[in-house]
């Protein structure tokens, strides 16, 4: 509902069709009547007032270091939660709870709100206090006589079912048939973007949003089960609800697992209220990644696969990290002096753990300049100075960018694969065949295979051009400190203040310190860099699908959240090259070594028909595979045919329904159809059909998928995106 339409709004919030006649009585939704008008003017209220603020924060001073970090936060805040207010109008509301012991419900939002007195209206639906609307069940109420779940349609409620939990909730509600309307929910038509499903978040589903955010928590389970809705909603909540994760502290990371589910989940955080999570797939993280191909060799895919190899980078970058050993003198225009090779050795140890080698050799020259300026003795000179006659070396300059060249990771990463000799130094365990065929002609032809070593050798290298900027900074910074006290010469003569008594001194002194004329710098004149948004340190990272990253890729991501406070979402039956581990075991191997484990094991999404086809699929390649149980059944049978069908079962499909998605699964080349183009059809690989849902989904030559775990895999993974109809069609 739009501002002008819920200003003053005097119509009903309820839309209820004919059939529902019985829900429309107003002795069952009167005293939601009354506190949606109240909730409509506190929006209205609030909406005025947050445009006010927004203006006054966007005509003020922009100001300088932490005034003007926090005034941008408090845009971003402001911003972000007007947005929200007037994107959805009174179906913020998701529902009500009613205590045993209460005569007043409490109504839940997606976001907090309160009126003019302090009365609270909504409230938001990651505090304490609406937990139960999530997690109360029959067995375990959490207090409540009853709850009362809306269903918003164009901005007015079309639906709603109440359940009760106790004797005393009965009085005054009229669809007692608990869960049955939000199994019917699970059916509705699909989206090109993932529906809203805050207010059908279920007991099992909630527990594991809310669990701590302190190690790892593993979200283990399989198709339909509601992960990738848990992900989302817990990013969304622990930002809320864990003062260690806010935004000044690093914010939250969520990882996809591919492109389109990312434009699929586009608009869920958003709607949950929350626009400060950074999203992006694993190639986003590093710049080669949006034109790497993939590794066509297994055998290279599966080399490059290890953390060890990872950390080859480590001993690629020390490679250029040792000290000269012969003896050098150096001369300057007071005396000779001489460098030996413990000298050099002390010079090299003197970047600390975890600098960046680029940065690192400002330092070495740092500590030669100390050791050399120890042992002038002659004129008094300063290091600037010093330096300086250091820098006319010749000879010791060269030796020094020798020894410690600055580098870049592409040179570095693309070494290793053009010169053998080095990969075989920087990664001994690698036997010469190993190492033969990790060599190319092109050494920078990137694969996917090569992001992660390219990540690590940036991360360990740092950026080459940051001495560059920190020089021209540093320039800049002199050259209007001398600007500045230029001014302030001009304004103590101007005021005479030299002949104004003692009490002018200590303006005086004021005036030319050091700290005011650091104030008055113009920080806009100081060269920068653009920020890498994604290159951490996070708070907390959340990773869907997480069952298909390689030890080599969780680096990656281990280099970004020092805190290793992860949520981990994934299915192992759905891992494309296998996955025999227990996930306590495969994440211990890579780092994570605080681990607990959470199973969903109830399918919302996929008919019953539909997963007695698919569950012998997986079985065959892995028995103890996770395979959740569906709670209900569409009525149609999985559909057969022959390829040449295709267009006829897609003109059916559409025929018979205005709404809803369908998606061609298959590899290769799927031959022509008039419905390439339309709207309502998607055409994706089993791989990128991964995460997304479809009412029909319509698999072409699933056989043809592959052999073995991958093939197995693809063709279940394939078959669980059906939320109605799947149709299975065959080359003769």
């Amino acid at each position: 509902m739009s501002d002008s339409e819920f200003r003053g709004a005097t119509t009903s919030a309820f839309d209820l069709p004919d059939r529902l006649s019985p829900k429309a009585d107003p002795a069952l939704i009167a005293e939601d009547e009354r506190h949606f008008a109240a909730v409509a003017r506190s929006l209205d209220q609030t909406i005025t007032e947050l445009s006010a603020r927004l203006d006054e924060l966007r005509r003020s001073p922009g100001g300088i270091g932490r005034a003007a970090m926090d005034r941008d936060i408090e845009v971003h805040h402001t911003t972000s939660r007007l947005r929200t207010l007037r994107r959805f109008g009174l179906d913020l509301c998701l529902g009500r709870i009613v205590g045993a012991d209460d005569a007043e419900p409490l109504y839940v939002g997606r976001l907090g709100l309160t009126d003019s007195e302090g009365r609270r209206l909504l409230l938001d639906w990651r505090s304490p206090a609406a937990e139960p609307f999530f997690a109360a069940t029959h067995a375990e109420p959490m207090g409540l006589a009853s709850r009362r779940r809306y269903r918003w349609t164009g901005g007015r409620i079309s639906d709603y079912w109440d359940e009760v939990f106790s004797a005393d909730g009965l009085e005054g509600h009229a669809a007692l048939d608990d869960q049955s309307a939000f199994i019917a929910s699970l059916g509705t038509n699909r989206s090109a973007r993932m529906r809203d499903v805050l207010s059908t978040i279920q007991a099992d589903q909630d527990a594991i949003i809310r669990a701590g955010s302190r190690g790892a928590l593993v979200v283990d389970g399989g198709p339909g089960t509601g992960k990738t809705v848990v992900a989302l909603h817990r990013s969304a909540y622990l930002l809320y609800s864990d003062p260690r994760l806010g935004h000044r502290r690093g914010g939250v990371l969520f990882v996809g697992p591919h492109r389109p589910y990312l434009d699929y989940v586009a608009d869920v955080l958003p709607s949950l209220g929350e626009e400060g999570v950074r999203t992006c797939v694993l190639r986003d993280l590093v710049a080669e990644g949006a034109s790497a191909g993939d590794e066509s060799d297994p055998e290279v895919a599966r080399l490059k696969a290890s953390a060890e190899m990872v950390k080859a980078v480590e001993r690629a970058v020390r490679f250029y990290e040792e000290p000269p050993t012969d003896p050098m003198t150096v001369t300057t225009p007071w005396s000779d002096l001489r460098l030996g090779a413990d000298d050099w050795a002390e010079a090299f140890a003197a970047p600390g753990p975890g600098t960046p080698h680029n940065e690192g050799r400002e330092q070495v020259w740092d500590a030669l300049v100390t050791i050399l300026l120890d042992r002038h003795d002659g004129d008094e000179v300063t290091p600037e100075e010093f330096r300086g006659v250091l820098l006319q070396d010749r000879e010791l300059v060269d030796t020094v960018n020798g020894a410690w060249p600055l580098l870049e990771a592409t040179d570095l990463v693309g070494d290793l694969w053009s010169v053998p000799a080095y990969l075989r130094l920087c990664a001994p365990w690698l036997g010469p065949d190993d190492v033969r065929r990790l060599q190319r002609a092109d050494a920078q032809a990137w694969t996917v295979s090569d992001l992660p070593l390219l990540d690590a050798a940036r991360q360990r290298l740092g950026d080459p051009g940051t001495e560059r900027r920190r020089r021209r900074h540093d320039a800049v910074v002199a050259a209007e400190r001398a600007r500045m006290a230029g001014v302030i010469d001009e304004i103590v003569t101007a005021a005479n203040f030299d002949s104004a008594g003692d009490d002018s001194e200590g303006a005086v002194r004021m005036l030319r310190g050091k700290d005011l004329q650091d104030t008055l710098i113009d920080e806009s004149a100081l060269p920068t860099a653009e920020p890498d948004l994604l290159a951490g340190p996070f708070a907390h990272v959340v990773v869907d699908e997480a069952q298909e990253l390689t030890d080599a890729e969780w680096q990656m991501l281990l280099l970004r959240c020092p805190s290793k406070s992860f949520t981990i979402v994934g299915d192992r039956a759905q891992a494309r090259h296998g996955f025999t581990e227990s996930w306590r075991e495969r994440l211990e191997r890579i780092g994570l070594d605080r681990c607990d484990v959470a199973s969903l094991s109830i399918n919302y999404r996929t008919p019953q028909e539909v997963m007695t086809h698919a569950e012998p699929v997986i079985r065959a390649v892995l028995p103890d595979a996770n395979v959740p149980t569906s709670i209900r059944g569409s009525g149609v049978p999985v559909g057969h045919g022959s390829v040449a069908e295709l267009d006829a079962v897609l003109e059916d499909w559409l025929a018979g329904h205005t709404d809803g998605i369908a998606c061609v699964i298959g590899t290769g080349e799927l031959g022509a159809s008039r419905f390439r183009d339309t709207a309502r059809v998607r055409w994706l690989t089993p791989e990128l059909s991964k995460g997304l849902e479809f009412d029909l989904v319509v698999l072409v030559d699933p056989d043809g998928f592959g052999d073995g775990v991958e093939g197995a895999v693809d063709r279940y993974v394939a078959m669980t995106r059906a939320t109605q109809r799947l149709v299975i069609l065959t080359s003769p």
